[in-house]
């Protein structure tokens, strides 16, 4: 396994893929003392209780998923979307076994406390999304609206990761989009990693073969099919609002989600929890 993430002067999106590949993906310390505390009781143990702690984490998500569709038995002849039933196949015996919890996302970061900040706020803002997405699939009547939970939770996986792994770099794109407000995302990514970021959250679902419905879902495509642009709004949605209610990219996100949800703008804006003086 590789010990270091590639260097930022390789600007190297497929070395970035051979690393990411093979390095163990780190997860919060609460989602490890929540498993460890889960262990201790095993034999009276549900999938769903588990399933409730790995929810909170999305780099735990994508473990058991990853896993689960790369030791697939072959009588298993559909992909497995959600985590429980990732869970239930693998057995809570495999699942303690296979995917230890000891590579913690705040020792990594522990000297780098603003990129940890950045992370947790990142991963406040996937749970919003997906909150949205899921609220919205209900009120659509998707029969499998855990599935849209997911694809949003996992939406912003690769810059997930990469706080992690390259905290220097994010930092320095968080501080460019800083001093120019004009200054888009991609075009900041590209300037420093010398990759978008959207781009490696492609070859990163391709590389650990998540399912390809699950991939579809996460890619980002207001124009397409209802289920996908649930998530894609409810992305935007939970970014834009996270910079303020007074962002200026939320009436758009309103209006879209009105067409989505077929209600009118007031009702949004209440289902959302715009504050009212916003």
């Amino acid at each position: 396994m590789p010990s270091t993430p590639p260097e930022l002067a390789t600007k190297d999106i497929s070395a970035w893929i051979d690393f990411l590949r093979t390095a163990e993906i780190p997860v919060l310390k609460i989602t490890a003392r929540e498993i460890a505390r889960l262990k201790e009781d095993e034999e009276k143990l549900s999938a769903r209780a588990i399933t409730a702690t790995v929810m909170n984490d999305p780099m735990m998500v994508f473990r058991v998923l990853s896993y689960s569709q790369q030791h697939k038995s072959k009588q298993q002849l559909q992909d497995l979307l959600q985590v429980e039933q990732a869970i239930l196949m693998m057995g809570t015996t495999s699942f303690f076994k296979n995917l230890p919890t000891d590579f913690l996302v705040e020792d990594i970061l522990k000297n780098q406390l603003t990129a940890l900040m950045h992370l947790l706020k990142l991963i406040r803002r996937a749970h919003r999304a997906a909150h949205y997405a899921s609220d919205w699939a209900t009120h659509l009547s998707d029969m499998h609206a855990e599935e849209v939970r997911t694809a949003a939770l996992l939406h912003d996986l690769s810059e997930m990761l990469m706080w992690c792994f390259a905290p220097d770099q994010m930092n320095q794109i968080h501080k460019l989009q800083n001093l120019d407000k004009t200054l888009r995302s991609s075009s900041a990514q590209q300037h420093v990693l010398g990759f978008k970021l959207l781009d490696l959250q492609k070859e990163l679902v391709e590389a650990f073969q998540l399912p390809p419905l699950l991939s579809k879902l996460m890619q980002d495509g207001v124009g397409k099919e209802q289920r996908v642009r649930n998530v894609t709004l409810a992305v935007n949605l939970a970014r834009h609002s996270s910079n303020g209610w007074d962002d200026a990219a939320l009436p758009d996100d309103y209006s879209d989600i009105a067409d989505l949800l077929r209600m009118d703008l007031d009702r949004v804006m209440r289902i959302v929890g715009v504050p009212e003086n916003a």
